[in-house]
């Protein structure tokens, strides 16, 4: 059996261990060693907060060492952080997360914002009917039913696997959704959605190979590659719209770089929406596009 590549020095505090292993993870090449190093030390320790700072001087626990080394090996061989520790915190709330689906970016916050803004607008006391389109975790929906708990929440996604996370998800949060297999919209045919929300596959197909290792190995493809444009999936759910009882008054999307006008001009192709916004994120980079009837 081959020796794993680290191997931690014995009789060492916890801060030497952190030390070492992020030395060893910056020697791999890996992004923000220290901030993996310690996101994986904490989760080994079973600490958080200020108990993991106070015990820094201490002596490393020799019973967890073969934990530690191979969550380290793990995180050096490009596995992200979030699905060796198993869980990713997303508006304040704990998820569940594998490689079956995405790991939930902070850039999607703002989308659940701004789509829980004009929701409370349109329906300050109503009980709208969501769904959320391709959920994976279901951070979306799972937030969004958190956060308005009066609000009738669903979610689609076309893996089995993503949806037996988000269920996990959804019971570990205490929200109930109702959650259905299929292919975008049409698990939808016939219903009334009042509000669509998706953050769906847009990396144009070409670009798959240029991401980061951690994206481009780890993470599930079908839940990246958007076509040869990245635009498919915005396609097809405005062509689907008709398989609804009626078109949703609001609909909202997360896209890709350099995506926003073409994804507005579908919105607004459709000729129900009104009104259409774009967006940014915090880096400034147009994210998000609204549509509202």
């Amino acid at each position: 059996m081959n020796k794993p590549e680290f191997v931690m020095t014995p009789q060492t505090s916890i801060r030497e261990a952190f030390v070492e292993a992020s030395s060893f993870l910056e020697a791999k090449g890996i992004m923000e060693p220290q901030r993996n190093a310690e996101v994986l030390l904490r989760h080994v320790l079973g600490m958080e907060g200020a108990a993991y700072y106070m015990s820094l001087l201490e002596p490393f626990p020799m019973e967890k060492r073969t934990l530690w080394e191979e969550v380290v090996n793990r995180k050096a061989a490009g596995e992200p952080a979030q699905y060796i520790i198993g869980e990713q915190e997303f508006y304040g709330l704990s998820f569940a997360v594998n490689s079956a689906v995405l790991i939930p970016r902070p850039e999607t916050e703002l989308l659940v914002e701004a789509v829980m803004e004009h929701g409370k607008r349109l329906w300050p006391e109503g009980s709208p009917r969501v769904a959320d389109i391709g959920t994976g975790s279901g951070a979306i929906a799972v937030t969004l039913a958190h956060l308005c708990p009066s609000w009738h929440v669903a979610a689609s996604d076309i893996s089995q696997d993503a949806l037996e996370v988000a269920k996990v998800n959804a019971k570990r949060n205490g929200v109930n959704i109702a959650f259905k297999l299929g292919n975008l919209l049409e698990p939808f045919a016939g219903e009334n959605i009042d509000i669509l929300i998706s953050n769906p596959p847009y990396i144009p197909d070409e670009e798959i190979e240029g991401l980061q290792p951690e994206v481009r190995i780890y993470e599930p493809r079908t839940a990246l590659a958007g076509g040869s444009d990245g635009l498919n999936p915005y396609r097809t759910m405005m062509e689907q719209l008709r398989l609804l009882a009626a078109p949703p008054k609001i609909i909202g999307f997360e896209l890709g770089m350099g995506q926003s006008h073409q994804v507005a001009e579908l919105v607004r192709s459709t000729g129900y929406y009104s009104e259409i916004q774009i967006i940014p994120d915090l880096a400034g980079i147009e994210r998000h596009v609204i549509g509202i009837i």
